[in-house]
């Protein structure tokens, strides 16, 4: 047969070759995607076929069945593999397919991308990505179907703290910096905040608070703060897994719907949420806006009815939901026997609403925790350790792991996270194994609902005693023979305190409730039945803690006296040996305290490698995290003993807010000034004292320890105070505090004397036996006054010196200015302004000379001073104790005077030094600026930008629409040549190439092949949203759910511009395929 013209047409995907002959003949079709397609695809088969067969169960019945499988797909005759036109029509029906385009792009853009480009940018994106990966090796146990799984309500107690920031919350500022909430969340959240524009299309700051914005800028800023808003969305998350998991299981939407009403229901227990309806206040419509965005959210609170005049109520348990058109609609109201809230409110919250739970097991969230939704997949495994009895007694407690998302906001904050850590994680994995004594600390643990609601509920709730209401669950639980299980598979966010007041009150808070607990009969109860080992861990794992922190402060305060009283009397010696002090050995022993941060250095090591963590230990080191921990040890033991010897437990509201500000000097010494100060200046004068009395030597080596403790006290609550080294605000504290300690009136903010009424008012409460302690403690003074009265330390040489003054004529004149001074504090309201200042003045500056000539004439009054200091002490202490408090009221006033001038003295001295300052930065939020965090400094220039382009906001936005336009034109332009570049370079054609492009492209558009740069195919792909496919059919996400739509992000498949990248769009399908 002669050689005949080939005429060549391009038809959809394939490429006709047509013998045109004088007898027509059999068409042979040449097909070039096909071959190319069915080659790769044989060469898949060929390889999954070989790693099932080399696989190590590969001779199972599985592994083989597949094998056979493979294989006779591979040699169907009549199959894609053989049979060419039948290969061709499939690919055909594919080109057409819409969703099988999608998934082709979505993962050709995930597979010709660098890893680089397709890893996600976020640090708390890869944490949980690998956290998520790394628990799916761990002992998880089988999830059963979702119609067997157990069912559970989850439930979060709440009172009124912040449910949805509104527009006037984001924009109160909230310090000196002038720096909103808003602006802080912006700065915190950069690239978050930059996606939420880019999401909601806003190019124009202005308008995040136009009508059509404003509700997504509120949820945007709550869900990353801690409010009830990131809770509820966090844990319905729960659902939105279960939709999907229900889904993946093939069932229909109707059975889906039905199965999560049965299997899981949230309950926020809002016991004011009835007054807050009838306040008018703005949060409970925030709450109810959360009811209609998910419509499975039930919210329980205890509504009051007034009878008549008389004044009698009824008290009613009530459940609220959404009738899913707006309205809210009760759905339960049970009658209580009377008013249910007897102690602090949130034991009563939890309990009166667990009978609204209809689910086999509880699980207890609190107000500042979050889900996640990776982790609630897991939420059915889990639920799966309750059937398993692992142990003799049933499991009726599970523990989960949690994650602190408040660490990178500052030191303070990133401290407290590593606290939780080596609790949460550490700790509770030794309590748990091999201690067997994990008890029950909080949130997020499960319960078994049938066996807490018949053994007295979830908590306790008498007031005081079970101030630490979560711990008597735990203790219930053992008592009634139930086990406590821990797993580390599932993980719940938990945010912390982050300022050093919220931490100081959260660390009392714990120290107070374990006091408690310690004089609770449950104690006692378990005392009696609880073997030798497991008691011993009972003790080490709760109330011994707090104890140990007691004995440590206490164990500082005597060998610190002990080493004065040696050295004034000087008996450090036996007989007639001196001691001989080991001080580079006691250096040595403190040094193996550093062995206690081997553990967490492990746990760091392991979840984030071990350079990460040897440089976080440096980092806690370097910025000051000694201080922090040893200055809350002597939180602990203060309000542990105080607790123990007067009582007077209480709950202390934290705040969960965040803390930039500036706390003035006046509020921090009213807060630390009767645990930490006074005994941090105590300390460091006795030190001084063993420094000028000791003649034995290797002072440092004795003392360091103790000088560490004391700086400790003194420093800590100044280092972690932004701001406290700038001049200005040294210069703005030292007057309010003058002006505190000057104060009358206005409660113990305005009026020192108020303060120290309200501070020491339980020394008269306290019983004999209690006061022996105090007792004691001035006794001790008392000896140190002796001894430093009968010492002959600044005793002058009369022969060499000779008194210009005689003594008991500036001692008269002392006594004259004194009286003056008391007349002028008793008649100053009454001068004038000039005539108050003058002689204020003049009074002042005679006693500081008359003060100043005394100790020059005569030296022994140095002696006599220090001696006297001691002896009034002692004298004060005993007038404390038994009534005498107004007269020794103003004593105190001139120590706390001068204990304030010493503490300003190196402040001052500091704030001279303006590097100090600039550490003080760093130290505190290191963290925050290794994560793109702007602290103060840049905080307050960006406050002063927004200010500044607020004032010309008109001209600004004329100019960026100009600079719009131009970039829009310019934009044109540029795709204009380059698509005219491009079809006028000389390509080679290539048939596959465009049979691929003609399968990409829709039917109607002209393809435009060009070749791809050497950069590789694919572009930079910035997010991995795009995977989801069927996000919004599986996540339950519709038009009426209230949550904004995330566009799917194409993957370009070149760089150059082509017309596919402008009219062919990745979008959600809105159905599910055919299976």
């Amino acid at each position: 047969m002669g050689e005949v013209p080939i005429d060549l047409t391009f038809q959809g995907s394939r490429v006709f070759e047509t013998q045109r002959v004088k007898k027509i003949q059999d068409v042979v079709l040449l097909d070039a995607m096909r071959d190319q397609v069915k080659d790769k695809l044989r060469a898949l088969c060929i390889s999954i076929k070989l790693l099932v067969d080399t696989a190590p169960d590969g001779g199972s019945s599985e592994c083989s069945d597949v094998s056979d499988r493979i294989t006779f797909m591979l040699n169907m005759e009549n199959g894609f593999f053989w049979n060419d036109e039948y290969a061709s029509d499939q690919l055909d029906d594919a080109s057409r397919d819409i969703v099988l385009k999608q998934v082709i792009n979505k993962i050709h853009g995930l597979i010709a991308c660098h890893p680089d480009d397709v890893e996600p940018r976020s640090k708390e994106a890869r944490r949980r990505l690998t956290f998520f990966v790394n628990s799916l090796f761990m002992g998880i146990p089988d999830a059963p179907s979702i119609q067997d799984m157990l069912s559970w309500n989850v439930m979060t107690p709440y009172y009124s703290e912040d449910v949805t920031y509104s527009k006037a919350d984001l924009e109160r500022q909230t310090d000196a910096l002038g720096v909103s909430t808003l602006l802080y969340l912006q700065t915190l959240f950069k690239h978050d905040w930059s996606n939420f524009l880019e999401r909601m299309d806003i190019t124009d700051d202005s308008k995040i608070w136009s009508k059509k914005n404003i509700e997504e800028t509120r949820i945007w800023a709550s869900i990353r703060a801690q409010t009830l808003s990131r809770t509820v969305s966090g844990m319905m998350y729960y659902e939105k897994a279960l939709r999907l998991l229900a889904n993946l299981e093939r069932i229909d939407d109707d059975t889906t719907d039905d199965l999560l009403g049965e299997k899981f229901g949230y309950i926020v227990a809002c016991q004011v949420y009835g007054n807050m309806k009838k306040n008018q206040d703005s949060k409970a419509d925030d709450i109810e806006r959360l009811m209609h965005r998910f419509p499975h959210m039930r919210v329980a609170y205890i509504d009051t009815v007034k009878h008549g005049r008389s004044g009698a109520s009824t008290f009613y348990s009530v459940l609220v939901k959404s009738d899913g058109a707006g309205t809210i609609q009760e759905v339960y109201r049970v009658r209580l026997a009377g008013n249910p809230v007897l102690g602090e409110g949130k034991p009563e919250n939890q309990n009166h609403a667990i009978i609204f739970s209809r689910g086999e097991l509880v699980q207890t969230i609190d107000m500042n925790q979050e889900g996640y939704f990776e982790e609630a997949l897991k939420m059915r495994n889990a639920l799966q350790e309750f059937p398993l009895h692992r142990g003799p007694l049933p499991m009726t407690i599970l523990g989960l792991r949690e994650h602190i998302f408040t660490g990178s906001v500052s030191s303070l904050a990133n401290y407290m996270a590593l606290q939780e850590t080596s609790f949460v994680t550490l700790g509770q994995r030794v309590l748990n194994n091999p201690l067997c004594i994990r008890l029950h600390y909080g949130h997020p643990d499960v319960f078994d609902k049938l066996f807490f609601m018949t053994r007295g509920g979830i908590s306790k709730s008498s007031k005081g005693i079970n101030l630490s209401e979560d711990i008597f669950a735990g203790y219930n639980n053992v008592v009634r023979g139930g086990a406590v299980g821990f797993r580390e598979y599932i993980q719940v966010g938990k945010g912390r305190d982050v300022g050093m007041s919220q931490i100081y009150k959260f660390e009392a808070k714990l120290s107070q409730g374990a006091a408690e607990q310690s004089l609770s009969r449950d104690i006692y109860r378990i005392g009696q039945r609880l073997d030798f080992c497991r008691l011993f861990s009972l003790y080490f794992g709760g109330i011994g803690h707090y104890f140990s922190n007691v004995l440590t402060v206490l164990t500082i305060y005597v060998v610190c006296y002990l080493l004065v009283i040696l050295a004034i009397f000087d008996i450090e010696k036996i007989g007639e040996r001196s001691i001989t002090p080991e001080g580079t050995i006691q250096m040595l022993l403190g040094g193996l305290g550093l062995l206690q941060t081997f553990p967490l250095f492990a746990t760091l090591g392991v979840e984030r490698g071990w350079w990460a963590s040897a440089l976080e230990i440096f980092q806690v080191f370097a910025t000051g995290g000694p201080l922090h921990f040893m200055f809350h040890i002597q939180t602990k033991a203060f309000y542990m003993a105080q607790t123990i010897l007067v009582g007077g437990a209480k709950y202390r509201a934290t705040g969960r807010g965040f803390v930039t500000q500036h706390t003035p000097f006046d509020e921090q010494y009213r807060f630390f000034a009767a645990s930490h100060l006074y005994l941090g200046v105590e300390l460091a004068a006795a030190l001084i004292l063993v420094a000028v009395y000791s003649s034995a030597g290797q002072y440092c080596g004795r003392t360091w320890s103790l000088w560490l403790a004391s700086g400790s006290f003194l420093a800590a609550p100044f280092w972690f105070n932004p701001l406290t080294f700038e001049w200005k605000t040294v210069t703005s504290d030292y007057n309010s505090w003058i002006q505190w300690m000057r104060g009358t009136s206005g409660g113990p903010s305005k009026s020192w004397e108020m303060w120290w009424t309200d501070e020491n008012s339980y020394y008269h409460k306290l019983n004999f036996s209690s006061k022996l302690f105090f007792v004691c403690k001035a006794m001790v003074y008392v000896v140190l006054a002796e001894g430093i009265y009968q010492s002959d330390i600044f005793e002058p040489d009369q022969n060499l010196v000779s008194p210009y003054f005689k003594m008991k004529y500036v001692l008269t004149f002392f006594g004259i200015l004194v009286f003056f001074l008391m007349l002028y504090v008793v008649y100053a309201n009454t001068l004038s302004y000039v005539t108050r200042r003058t002689l204020g003045n003049l009074i002042t500056v005679s006693i500081l000379l008359t003060i100043g000539t005394i100790l020059k004439e005569d030296t022994n009054f140095i002696r006599y001073l220090i001696s006297a200091y001691y002896l009034i002490g002692a004298l004060c202490m005993i007038g404390l104790l038994f009534g005498a408090a107004k007269f020794v009221k103003y004593f105190y006033l001139v120590h706390d005077l001068i204990v304030g001038h010493i503490m300003f003295f190196f402040i001052f001295l500091l704030a001279a030094m303006q590097f100090v300052s600039v550490m003080q930065t760093w130290g505190l939020y290191h963290n925050a600026l290794s994560s793109d965090v702007v602290a103060n400094d840049i905080l307050r220039h960006a406050r002063k930008n927004q200010q500044s382009a607020g004032d010309d906001s008109e001209q600004i936005t004329e100019l960026k629409k100009i600079v719009r336009k131009q970039a829009e034109t310019l934009q044109k332009i540029i795709q204009t040549g380059g698509t005219e570049g491009a079809e006028s370079l000389s390509m080679t054609r290539n048939a596959s190439t465009d049979a691929i492009a003609s399968l990409i492209a829709p039917s109607s558009s002209k393809v435009t092949i060009q070749q791809p740069k050497d950069e590789g195919i694919g572009g930079r792909v910035m997010s991995m949203s795009g995977l989801d496919v069927w996000t919004d059919m599986a996540l339950g996400v519709g038009e009426g759910s209230g949550l904004s739509r995330t566009a799917a992000v194409p993957v370009p498949t070149s760089h150059a511009p082509t017309r596919i990248s402008e009219e062919f769009r990745f979008a959600q399908p809105d159905a599910m395929p055919p299976r």
